[in-house]
Parts: C-alpha cells; sequence; structure tokens
C-alpha cells in the first residue's frame, strides 16, 4: 500500500483503506442491480457520463473527458453510443458555432432519475437496519469522503426522497 498517509499508524490506514473497499462493493453492486433494472444495455461509465451531464449541464467533449477522467477518444466513442440510443445530444455553442455541447436528453435524465431513485430505495433499506448511533458517524465520514475525492453532493430531493423522517 502506497505511504499517502505517513502521519497515520499503517495499521488504521490498512482498517480505513479496508471499509472503504468493503463498503465500495456493496455500493457498485447496488449501482449494478439498479441500472440493470432500468436499463440492461447501459454501461456503468456511460451511466456515469449520463450522471455529469445530468448534474453539470452542457459541457463540451474536452470538459466532459476531463469530467470522467478519460481520454476524448473514449468520451467520443460513449457519446456516439449514447446519442445512438438518444440519451445525449451534440447541439452547437451559441456563442462559438464551430464548438459542439453535449447534452443529456430528456430519455437520458429519465434513466438518471430512474437509477438513482432505485439505489436510494435500496440504501435506505441497507441504513435502516443499521443500528441508529452509527447513522451520524457514516454521514460525517462519507461526506468528508466525498469532499476529499471532489464529488459533488446530491441533492436528495432532485431524484425523489426514499429516507425515513427523523434520520439522522
Amino acid at each position: 500500500m502506497p505511504d499517502a498517509l505517513p502521519s497515520q499508524d499503517p495499521a488504521t490506514v490498512n482498517e480505513m483503506v479496508t471499509s472503504v473497499l468493503t463498503a465500495s462493493r456493496v455500493l457498485v453492486a447496488i449501482s449494478a442491480r439498479s441500472l440493470a433494472a432500468v436499463e440492461d444495455t447501459l454501461t456503468v461509465p456511460q451511466f456515469r457520463m449520463l450522471v455529469v451531464l445530468d448534474t453539470n449541464g452542457a459541457t463540451s467533449l474536452s470538459r466532459l473527458a476531463e469530467q470522467l477522467a478519460v481520454n476524448p477518444s473514449t468520451a467520443m466513442r460513449m457519446v456516439d453510443r449514447l446519442s445512438a440510443a438518444g440519451m445525449v445530444e451534440r447541439t452547437p455553442d451559441p456563442e462559438d458555432r464551430r464548438v459542439v455541447r453535449l447534452v443529456a436528453t430528456e430519455p437520458g435524465r429519465r434513466v438518471v432519475h430512474a437509477v438513482t431513485e432505485r439505489r436510494q430505495a435500496e440504501i435506505t433499506r441497507i441504513v435502516a437496519t443499521m443500528p441508529h448511533e452509527h447513522r451520524s458517524a457514516m454521514v460525517r465520514a462519507l461526506q468528508a469522503f466525498a469532499d476529499a475525492a471532489g464529488e459533488a453532493q446530491v441533492d436528495p430531493t432532485a431524484y425523489g426522497s426514499t429516507g425515513l423522517p427523523g434520520w439522522t
């Protein structure tokens, strides 16, 4: 394991990394099930592209590739597939017609919302089984993790809330 946290005890770092890896397995499984239930021909990277477009709005291919941490040629192939499926649209930039802007179409946004609602429902079911006293610590830790990764917080009202009242 790289020595990314030299001030931390290696056993503590290992425990944190192991916990996050284990949790990521759960979350990836939830993501895969949610995606398969809504759209069986969409890959996880293609879905991620739709999420970025739905969240951030119209963007250029180079900016989208940067946001996804992929090569522009990889992003272009994904856009081609999503465009053929009617989930992404290419539009001219109103300020510079030589620039093509990419935007999620209404069907693409519906897929993002449907998959996210399924994820919320399954995560809600899992969290409901957790001891109440661990929930606040989990929220703080996951928010810090997302912040460290540069991921914007999800607006729970954007996709329909499935949370239970009174949760902390």
